[in-house]
């Protein structure tokens, strides 16, 4: 039962790992990367889908994305989502190919993008704190219930700990290395 809840700990805050490497990856750094345009939706006959399934997305070079569109009555529709969305960012089309220019960011811009990395970071520290809680609120009920001796319970907090701190040096990890790319010019 312990293995168990230990495991499912783990599982959970790898999950909160993923999820925050999953949001940082949509703040802009100035480079281009085809997972800017990940939550851009286009409707494509009626659905809406992310443009990675209407288009080719793909670097042309460090600050420009160019997409392909897989049909041509999808050009404006794809160049309007992306000029719609929040990116700020203004597409020119050419034939079937659309072309993003990424601008630079600013000083002023890039330290705003860091306290919202820094802030991302926090709440998957917050989100691992509370599956460490869980596992442990479990773990007391075991206690209570009889079903492991008081040493099993403290040996059982303690793993618990060593796997949530773990994980959040793997938040303090991700947060850093965003946090340099986004102040590198």
């Amino acid at each position: 039962m312990l293995q168990d809840i230990k495991k499912d700990a783990r599982i959970r805050m790898h999950k909160s790992i993923e999820s925050l490497q999953r949001e940082l990856a949509k703040i802009r750094t100035g480079r281009a990367h085809p997972s800017l345009l990940e939550h851009v939706h286009v409707d494509y006959y009626g659905t809406e889908v992310p443009v990675g399934q209407a288009a080719n997305v793909t670097v042309e070079d460090a600050r420009t994305l160019m997409v392909s569109a897989w049909d041509k009555n999808m050009v404006s529709v794809i160049e309007k989502a992306i000029l719609t969305s929040d990116l700020g960012l203004n597409p020119t089309t050419a034939g079937t190919v659309i072309r993003i220019p990424l601008p630079p960011l600013t000083e002023e811009r890039r330290r705003e993008l860091g306290k919202v990395v820094h802030n991302e970071g926090e709440n998957a520290k917050i989100a691992i704190r509370n599956i460490r809680r869980d596992a442990n609120h479990h773990i007391k009920e075991l206690l209570k219930e009889k079903e492991i001796s008081e040493d099993e319970d403290h040996r059982a907090e303690q793993e618990i700990q060593q796997i949530t701190d773990q994980f959040v040096g793997k938040v303090d990890e991700v947060v850093a290395t965003k946090e340099k790319e986004l102040l590198e010019f």
